[in-house]
């Protein structure tokens, strides 16, 4: 068995030959391009190496569930291209026209079929995936609502969230995997709407094991804790949202991404205007998150994405603001240390550890 931490919805396994090295890479959508560096699997530690060139300003990666295929969202040129994982690096595979700035890929557990959400149009839509990985036809385009930021499906294959920072609300459906279709969830959306304030739910993250999810609010500065219904595919809050900030910082901030370790017991939510990575514990009875001490860890500049090793030892976050990348070393008890900090390039936008197979 091979374990991967897939985006947002946790630890996948299957039945594939197991890897003995990883690699980081990240999305520098300044210099169409995307940068690859060597893990250390001892250390944690990065080695620059060789990345690779691509037609557009890259931005969201996705693993397909087998760790053989790799996805990334090229948003200016509105096209998305997959690559074959191999040992010695990537391959490309095509790409398609989807017709619109993709801000998060992701696939369906079976593999067949790719996600993609739509900022700027306000939908989300399904492609077909053929056996080789490579991209196919467009299955499906739902329109939603403005500023749909990113799309996640939960460990049963059956039910699909999309959060929207425009309508404070995050989108529900249903997902036949035979097809690819959706349809929306019978019980609605989740209504974030909050008449004192704006939250502006942004990314969704499953926990690996339980029945709960986490969310960053990206108007509000807050994680949200939801309660996961695996019966009727919907979620309901469980606590208040936490601040992602310490109490004494009053100027602008942003959240962007969320992340779970891959045991459970931790989350982790960017902060961008604080620079900083928000951590919390996760009590494992309630679900309910509580901030860590100190609550906040600097970052570079404006942390669009970040993203955990799947063995929960280091985590790697991007500074879009500055062009930079920091590995951390992960305590037992949750907090971050500073091991290395590398000049990647203008504006990156997106961080993935790769699994390279051994055969």
């Amino acid at each position: 068995m091979r374990c991967v931490l897939s985006a947002f919805v946790g630890i996948v396994c299957m039945a594939t030959p197991p890897y003995s090295e990883s690699v980081l890479l990240v999305s520098v959508s300044g210099e169409e391009r995307v940068a690859r560096f060597a893990i250390d699997e001892s250390s944690g530690e990065l080695t620059p190496v060789e990345g690779f060139d691509v037609d557009g300003a890259p931005g969201p990666m996705a693993i397909s569930p087998d760790g053989r295929t790799l996805y990334v969202s090229l948003r200016s040129t509105h096209r998305v291209a997959s690559y074959r994982i191999e040992p010695g690096g990537f391959a490309p595979l095509n790409e398609i026209d989807v017709g619109g700035s993709g801000t998060f890929v992701a696939t369906d557990r079976t593999g067949r079929f790719l996600f993609s959400a739509y900022y700027g149009d306000g939908r989300v839509a399904v492609h077909r995936i053929a056996e080789d990985g490579s991209l196919g036809k467009q299955v499906q385009s739902i329109e939603t609502a403005k500023n749909a930021h990113c799309i996640v499906i939960d460990r049963s294959n059956r039910f699909v969230f999309v959060p929207h920072t425009g309508p404070e609300a995050i989108f529900q459906f249903v997902f036949d995997e035979k097809t690819g279709r959706l349809t929306p969830n019978p019980a609605g959306h989740v209504d974030t709407t909050d008449s004192a304030a704006k939250h502006e739910p942004r990314h969704l993250w499953f926990h690996p094991t339980k029945d709960l999810a986490y969310v960053s609010m990206e108007g509000g500065s807050e994680m949200g804790s939801y309660r996961f219904d695996p019966n009727e595919g919907t979620l309901t809050a469980i606590s208040k949202y936490i601040s992602t900030l310490p109490s004494d910082f009053t100027e602008d901030n942003t959240t962007a991404d969320v992340e779970l370790t891959p045991d459970g017991r931790f989350a982790y939510v960017s902060n961008r205007g604080h620079n900083s990575l928000a951590g919390f514990q996760i009590d494992q009875t309630t679900g309910k998150p509580s901030s860590l001490k100190p609550p906040t860890t600097p970052t570079e500049a404006t942390p669009r994405s970040f993203n955990i090793h799947p063995s929960g030892k280091w985590l790697y976050a991007a500074g879009q603001g500055s062009g930079k990348l920091v590995a951390y070393r992960m305590s037992d008890d949750g907090s971050l240390s500073p091991m290395q900090t590398f000049s990647v390039g203008k504006s990156p936008a997106w961080v993935q550890v790769v699994p390279l197979p051994t055969e």
